[in-house]
């Protein structure tokens, strides 16, 4: 069961978003070593965590750090998180706000890519029911025709003013920071009427390692922090070097381990110190 200060926390996360931090860690289902909790020093930049799942991150402790738990319906429907569970699971963790598909516009479910039809369909009968904050299902930056934005803008459509929703969801992996914003920018510019939560990003494996992370994320988040219309934001990835290595699926070939927010000792990276 959740905490009581978890649970306030979680409560408060989006009506007090704008003045206590937009920071959040996406912690993925194989940290158990780590604890959330060294990254959030009790001055509120780091307000949430996620773990693309329904169920409560796994953690050294126990528990989120005191960090708002945010439950995401990432698979359309699975073993670790249960379509027939998600309002049980809800209701028993107390999440103020609920996440969806992961990367939708890519998801591939009995064969088939999911279309922007099937997904607000999804969306409709699964998370329109959850009487709490919620965001579309996260989309890749890709710039294909049926990908990225466009897929979104396509799914909106679908919609058809049937699927609530407070928050579009986006990923962003790419060279440089002017790219990130530029992406960012043009779906602010395409979807001015939605506020922005964004839930994976960093620079795709650089040459320069950690250090070129640092500087990519120095600038975005600074640059984050001062738009309005951004509610949260989750570095990619808050785990270490080795964890990513061993379970994360081609993670660390794909973006690097100089995103990680921890160090091999548990403690934070040069990335992870940028969160306070």
């Amino acid at each position: 069961m959740i905490s009581i200060r978890s649970l306030s926390i979680a409560l408060a996360l989006f009506t007090t978003a704008a003045s206590a931090g937009k920071r959040g860690l996406a912690w993925p289902f194989y940290n158990q070593p780590l604890d959330p909790g060294v990254l959030n020093n009790g001055q509120g930049q780091v307000v949430a965590i996620y773990d693309w799942e329904t169920f409560l991150p796994p953690t050294f402790r126990g528990g989120t750090g005191g960090l708002g738990f945010i439950g995401m319906q990432g698979c359309w429907d699975c073993d670790s998180s249960p379509l027939s569970q998600l309002r049980a699971r809800q209701a028993q963790q107390g999440w103020a706000t609920v996440f969806s598909l992961n990367e939708a516009d890519t998801m591939i479910v009995n064969g088939a890519r999911v279309s922007p039809q099937a997904a607000a369909d999804w969306y409709v009968q699964n998370i329109n029911p959850l009487a709490i904050k919620k965001a579309l299902p996260s989309i890749t930056s890709s710039q294909d025709s049926d990908k990225g934005l466009n897929w979104l803008g396509q799914m909106i459509n679908a919609c058809a003013g049937r699927c609530f929703f407070d928050y579009i969801n986006l990923h962003w992996y790419g060279n440089s920071f002017a790219e990130f914003q530029s992406h960012i920018i043009d779906a602010h510019n395409r979807f001015p009427q939605f506020n922005v939560v964004i839930t994976e990003f960093a620079l795709q494996n650089p040459s320069g390692g950690q250090p070129a992370q640092v500087d990519f994320f120095r600038q975005a988040f600074a640059w984050l922090d001062s738009q309005p219309w951004v509610i949260l934001y989750f570095p990619f990835v808050a785990t270490s070097p080795s964890l990513l290595i061993a379970n994360g699926n081609g993670a660390a070939s794909f973006v690097g381990t100089g995103s990680c927010l921890y160090n091999d000792n548990g403690l934070p990276s040069a990335v992870g110190n940028l969160m306070f």
